[in-house]
């Protein structure tokens, strides 16, 4: 039996299928819709079709951090099963979760003097943030002890890369990610921003693009730019969407096409509510291992 535990928290936008197969731990996030307070549970309560269709209904959303108080009791589970806890937290760039989990951690250590309970930043997110976790989750199956797989996490978290884009401003401006004036003369021009997650886990804009056509281009341009070895690329490569599969799909075979030596295919997973209730509909996330990203 295992000494210890992976977990995350639900922003980390894999499937519960998946989390399960890879024996990784989650915590549910939760976010506001209509007044009401739901988890993001992975498509248990509400799925991502619903809280799109509701927020362009007008329905107001917004996103929590989770509580020490609730980190606490899901650490208290483990610890007190006698293992030890890896917990990779959502960017702190994004989120106030990685603090919120680390005086959780201090609350705890009196309790579970002879348990080992370590926080990382991952600086990521969404499905990138998953594939950050799950590569975890592949290194522990060789063996790895659990200071290995955090020195490993801390060297190489800066090393995975966002690269997003949007064909629907509409939540971007209401959210305050792009100027009012910018967002609506994108929309009627075809403008579609492509933007990155940087060093300091903080997502930026990079580049407007003209057309959808030549966003996707432009951003499998980007995995030529900065993967690892280049177009001999051998590593895994993630792609996630909000509610727009058929973009997914064309991103991710123009990937597979351009990259031939990737280890499986481009696994595609739907963007969760709480990172969908920033983006609303119409984007797509690609996610792979390559040089240090920038400021």
């Amino acid at each position: 039996m295992e000494k210890f535990i992976i977990s995350c928290c639900s922003t980390a936008d894999l499937s519960a299928k998946h989390f399960d197969k890879r024996r990784i731990h989650y915590i549910c996030s939760p976010f506001q819709l209509g007044g009401r307070e739901y988890l993001d549970d992975l498509g248990e309560s509400i799925y991502p079709e619903e809280l799109y269709r509701r927020m362009l209904a007008g329905e107001k959303v917004s996103t929590d951090p989770i509580s020490p108080a609730v980190y606490a009791d899901f650490f208290t589970e483990y610890l007190a099963e006698g293992k030890d806890i890896l917990h990779v937290s959502l960017s702190s760039g994004l989120s106030k979760n990685y603090h919120n989990a680390c005086l959780a951690r201090d609350r705890l250590t009196g309790r579970y003097p002879d348990r080992k309970i370590y926080i990382i930043d991952s600086l990521c997110a969404s499905s990138g943030y998953g594939l950050l976790v799950d590569t975890l989750a592949d290194l522990r199956d060789t063996g790895m002890t659990i200071e290995e797989l955090v020195r490993w996490a801390e060297e190489k978290k800066t090393r995975l890369h966002h690269w997003f884009f949007s064909s629907d401003l509409s939540f971007y401006i209401a959210g305050g990610r792009i100027p009012k004036a910018t967002g609506i003369a994108g929309t009627v021009m075809g403008i579609c921003p492509l933007l990155y997650v940087n060093r300091k886990g903080c997502l930026v804009s990079y580049e407007n693009v003209h057309s959808k056509k030549n966003v996707i281009k432009k951003i499998v341009e980007q995995m030529e730019r900065h993967a690892m070895n280049g177009l001999d690329y051998a590593g895994k490569c993630y792609l996630c969407h909000s509610v727009c599969m058929e973009d997914a799909r064309t991103v991710a075979a123009l990937v597979e096409k351009t990259f031939v030596n990737l280890n499986g295919k481009v696994q595609i997973f739907p963007v969760g509510v709480c990172i969908g209730a920033h983006t609303g509909p119409g984007t797509i996330a690609l996610f792979f291992f390559g040089n240090e990203r920038t400021d």
